[in-house]
């Protein structure tokens, strides 16, 4: 006799196997959330409503951060975990300027941004990897344009750089003014972008908007439950970027 918790499991995992296999391969999902703005609970929502979903463990086991950071899009595209996945949250698809090749290549895709208030947004920064640069160091600089400050301690030997491991070698401290212009600033480039497309392919919310969740459902055609809510704390489980 098979139970209902079993009965439960073995319906969603044919649903998930349905949806995976019956998906156009042209319709994916994008979240272009920065690092500390929902994107776990983003993936999380999509995975509940049976859409296939690549998360941070798919990006780091195939290195797409460092292709990112290479150039080398086509290989991320051209790989087999990509081609499987429907729905795509975390790194690289937030990373600078990511979106813009994303829409371009990807003409049928739709994306997801949530925001929130760039001071809260930064002690969540400061919170997570103990004040300390996030992931990898030499990306990290990358993204958050502080590049010649990273070449000149590497320069004096006062860090040792690594390729693609997660090294947290900078300190956040003193930097707030510049991380919160950053953010805010490329937020407004992301949703201008996609205003000047008039083709609404952007869903765009705050993070702090009780009814975010039935807002996104009704974006993407999904019926969302009375009372629902998707929330992940992932202060301790993501550090790539």
């Amino acid at each position: 006799m098979i139970s209902d918790y079993m009965l439960t499991v073995l319906r969603n995992q044919y649903l998930r196997t349905r949806r995976r296999l019956n998906w156009k391969g042209s319709d994916r999902i994008f979240c272009l959330s920065m690092q500390r703005n929902g994107t776990t609970s983003v993936g999380d929502f999509f995975r509940y409503f049976q859409y296939p979903v690549a998360r941070w463990q798919d990006s780091w086991d195939n290195n797409w951060s460092k292709l990112w950071y290479e150039g080398n899009f086509q290989a991320i595209f051209n790989s087999g975990e990509f081609k499987s996945f429907q729905v795509f949250e975390d790194d690289p698809w937030w990373l600078p300027e990511f979106y813009k090749v994303l829409y371009h290549r990807f003409p049928k895709a739709k994306f997801v941004l949530f925001y929130r208030d760039s001071e809260a947004w930064f002690n969540s920064m400061l919170t997570h990897s103990k004040g300390k640069t996030l992931g990898n160091t030499r990306r990290h600089c990358k993204i958050y344009r502080r590049e010649l400050e990273f070449y000149n301690m590497w320069d004096s030997k006062i860090i040792d750089p690594t390729d693609n491991e997660i090294d947290n070698l900078l300190s956040l401290e003193g930097k707030k003014q510049h991380y919160k212009e950053i953010y805010e600033i490329r937020n407004r480039e992301v949703i201008d972008f996609f205003d000047s497309t008039e083709d609404g392919k952007l869903f765009h919310c705050n993070l702090a908007d009780a009814n975010k969740w039935e807002k996104l459902g009704n974006f993407f055609g999904i019926a969302i439950p009375e009372n629902f809510s998707m929330h992940a704390n992932n202060s301790m489980d993501k550090q790539q970027s």
